[in-house]
C-alpha cells in the first residue's frame, strides 16, 4: 500500500511546474542580458597595454 501511494504522490507532483513557459523564458532573457551586459563592460579591457 505505500508503495502505491508514494507512486500517486510522486506522480502528481510530476505534473506541476514552478514556472511557467513565459516566466521561465523571462528568466532565462534577464540572464542572458545581464550576461551581455557583462561582455559590454569589458569590450575595451584587451587594448589597455
Amino acid at each position: 500500500m505505500t508503495i502505491a501511494l508514494f507512486a500517486a504522490v510522486e506522480s502528481e507532483a510530476a505534473g506541476t511546474a514552478v514556472l511557467s513557459p513565459v516566466g521561465f523564458g523571462l528568466v532565462a532573457g534577464g540572464i542572458l542580458l545581464g550576461l551581455l551586459a557583462l561582455t559590454y563592460a569589458f569590450r575595451n579591457a584587451g587594448n589597455k597595454h
